[in-house]
């Protein structure tokens, strides 16, 4: 009885160890299931985190030093077609829209040098080429537009003495220079011998002298700029991954009148820093620019590839001429017209203004002191960077700005002295890319999805183990505990009886 007592007992013991054991087990399960559920996603940013720093070598600094991307400019340009009755008879200007004419680009950094301080240095390298099958006609279209280097003359010569007014005139008649040229959409873009540059460069001094000798609007861009920019590379801090810290040695620009205004704290448009939500201010700077351009959300998108993002616009204020861009002229009202900007200080003086394509977001009198121009649809107007917001990548853009000349009249010139005070529109143009290439994009989809997916497995699939192992166990250990609890209660039993007596036929077998 005693033996079979202790068998039971060790049985039962080494019963109980198991499912104490499981039980733990499923504990841990558990608390791992709920330990991955919160803090799945901080260990994914880590490691994205990790792989976006812009180290010589990586990946992501060969796909950041040669985008494997094809992008494109689209360039259209307003062919006035009514030159003479506008400066004879005070006619409205009728433009005709020619476009669009495109160029692919290269996109290329060179001359990198790796920092100590987490920065990197480079100078851009663009080619342009053009495509004549995705063009409306060919680049050597001519075209009729304002003669801008002659109207930048005479609208800064307007304060100036009248001598020196009247000398301008005399020089601009000897030189037969008149206020609309007729040149080639190549030429206007990529530049022409233009006499009074010509003359500038003989009579102005060393010090002053324009750093071109043609005139074009994109003169000087085709190929690798002298430009210096520096880059924070993301290694000290992610927040600043691929933000401008220098621009040619400078921190920030000379022009405007307040820090903020001055700042080059942005990107290029082509990368952001990671983990971007629906709440951020996206900042791009472009020398062209002249200033940081903030962008905001506007919409969930999604590529071709099943990529999901944000689509970040500007604000419809951005040029608006209210309080908050009051420092963006210095020299005090008037200002620039509402949905202008004024570029002249970072141009040579010359008065350009900026604007979005047809004058949107800008003050409809603007279209309207021309005919030709139709309303601005926000679709095809509006300037836009979708971007995937956990690796801050962009994966499409249009780059969408109008040129402008804002031409003074000035009477003591008689070449200008019937042209009016007037926005006149030159061309506008759209660069960006369509898509990112199959490689980028499958990445991109993998890191998208790759990591909710996992953490849905590892988090809920952990801790419904833990669960079942946890049910599991405590059954089996209530089992256990019933089974004991009835073996000791018999064992108890039996022992409480008397002894049982022996049978008469087992006393007789005795005795014999």
């Amino acid at each position: 009885m005693q033996g079979r007592d202790k068998l039971c007992a060790k049985l039962t013991s080494a019963f109980l160890r198991k499912w104490w054991f499981v039980l733990a087990s499923a504990v841990v399960l558990l608390l791992l299931g709920i330990v991955c559920a919160i803090f799945f996603g901080t260990w994914v940013r880590l490691f994205i985190d990790h792989e976006l720093v812009l180290r010589p070598g990586s990946m992501t600094f060969e796909w950041w030093a040669r985008p494997p991307v094809r992008p494109f400019i689209r360039v259209y340009v307003y062919n006035v077609t009514n030159a003479d009755e506008f400066l004879n008879n005070g006619s409205k200007p009728i433009l005709n829209e020619l476009g669009p004419y495109v160029y692919s680009e290269e996109w290329e950094k060179v001359n990198i040098t790796d920092n100590e301080n987490g920065t990197l240095s480079f100078n851009y390298r663009r080619t342009y080429t053009f495509q004549p099958e995705l063009s409306a006609g060919p680049d050597d279209d001519a075209v009729v537009v304002p003669n801008i280097p002659m109207l930048s003359a005479t609208s800064q010569s307007k304060h100036a003495a009248r001598f020196l007014r009247l000398a301008m005139a005399s020089i601009m008649d000897i030189l037969k220079i008149k206020p609309f040229v007729e040149v080639s959409v190549g030429q206007l873009l990529w530049g022409y011998e233009d006499p009074l540059l010509k003359l500038a460069k003989d009579v102005v001094s060393k010090e002053q002298k324009l750093p071109y000798e043609e005139f074009g609007l994109l003169y000087g861009k085709n190929g690798t700029s002298p430009d210096v920019v520096t880059m924070f590379t993301g290694a000290d801090d992610m927040a600043n991954y691929g933000i401008f810290q220098r621009y040619n040695m400078r921190e920030r620009l000379p022009h405007w009148t307040t820090d903020q205004c001055n700042s080059i704290s942005g990107s290029d448009g082509s990368i952001f820093p990671p983990h971007i939500t629906k709440n951020d201010t996206l900042r791009v700077y472009d020398k062209d620019l002249c200033r940081l351009l903030p962008l905001k959300y506007l919409e969930d998108v999604e590529t071709s590839a099943g990529v999901e993002g944000y689509r970040f616009t500007p604000p419809e204020d951005v040029f608006a001429a209210d309080e908050h861009n009051r420092c963006f002229c210095p020299a005090g009202p008037p200002c620039a017209p509402n949905g202008l900007f004024n570029v002249s200080l970072c141009q040579y003086d010359s008065p350009i203004m900026l604007s979005f394509p047809h004058f949107y977001l800008a003050d409809p009198a603007l279209r309207e002191a021309v005919e030709g121009i139709s309303p601005p649809v926000p679709e095809d107007h509006r300037l836009f960077i979708d971007v995937q917001p956990e690796m801050g990548i962009a994966m499409r853009a249009r780059a969408r700005i109008q040129i402008n000349l804002a031409v003074s009249q000035v009477l003591d010139i008689k070449q200008v002295a019937n042209f009016p005070d007037i926005v006149f529109p030159i061309m506008w143009f759209e660069e960006g890319i369509d898509s990112l290439p199959t490689e980028v994009t499958s990445l991109l989809r993998l890191a998208t999805r790759a990591p909710p997916l996992a953490r849905a497995i590892l988090g809920w699939g952990l801790s419904a183990l833990g669960l079942l192992l946890i049910l599991l166990a405590v059954t089996c250990l209530i089992r256990s505990s019933h089974r004991q609890s009835t073996l000791r209660l018999e064992g108890a039993a039996l022992a409480r009886q008397p002894p049982k007596q022996p049978s008469k036929d087992a006393l007789e077998l005795g005795r014999r």
